[in-house]
């Protein structure tokens, strides 16, 4: 089944997904928000003063629009 709305608006913070989520790990999701590949950060990412959040929901999103996107 394929994931296509934002029905989950949890917010984690990048060390908190990396604790509850076996990929990305935590240097794997700074990777993604530091490069902003595929538009990561600016899709998934939600910033509240200097903290990063990681929206799940656009996560999800960004996974069913770029999950094959480096497979080709």
């Amino acid at each position: 089944m394929e994931y296509t709305g934002l029905q989950s608006n949890r917010l984690f913070t990048v060390r908190e997904w990396a604790r509850n989520n076996p990929w990305p790990s935590e240097s794997g999701l700074r990777h993604l928000i530091f490069r902003n590949i595929d538009g990561f950060r600016d899709k998934v990412i939600r910033k509240i003063g200097k903290r990063v959040l990681i929206h799940e929901g656009a996560f999800q999103q960004w996974i069913n629009e770029n999950g094959d996107a480096h497979n080709a």
